[in-house]
């Protein structure tokens, strides 16, 4: 039953049925890397998506150009970015945090193909391990999620 009788309201939809899902991950801090893919890779198993393409980036900062190539390429319905930028003792963290979130939330808006951000940012080596296998998995449902909302509001 409808929340208002005068608002559609678009459901929640995330079935992977048929859905092509590219995913771009930092090789910087591997171990946390391969702990966000783990998470997105059993999210996108259990949603049924159809194929996945994961490829691979040296860091942060390299995320959105290759998003934005995989967008153009008309090959997937949604993106996921995965990484993490862990602080250290100098300004740079802020300026790959900040610049990778701008890029990333740049491709989305400038084709139309979604981008879930899972691209950590954490104060140390704890909180990143804490949280990736969920964030990883998080990104894979928002991905998932948007791709068949955008579908349906077209």
């Amino acid at each position: 039953m409808p929340r208002f009788e005068h608002i559609k309201e678009v459901a929640v939809n995330l079935s992977g049925s048929g859905l092509h899902i590219g995913i771009v991950m930092s090789r910087f801090n591997p171990e946390v890397g391969e702990g966000l893919l783990s998470g997105a890779a059993e999210a996108l198993q259990k949603m049924g998506v159809a194929s996945t393409t994961l490829a691979t980036v040296p860091g942060a900062l390299e995320i959105p150009l290759t998003l934005q190539t995989m967008a153009q390429s008309g090959k997937f319905d949604a993106l996921i970015a995965l990484g993490c930028v862990i602080r250290g003792e100098t300004y740079h963290f802020e300026v790959v945090s900040n610049e990778s979130a701008r890029g990333v939330t740049d491709v989305q808006l400038a084709t139309g193909i979604p981008v879930a951000n899972g691209v950590l940012t954490t104060e140390n080596d704890e909180q990143a391990h804490v949280r990736m296998k969920q964030k990883g998995y998080e990104a894979a449902e928002a991905a998932v999620e948007l791709a068949n909302l955008l579908k349906a509001v077209k």
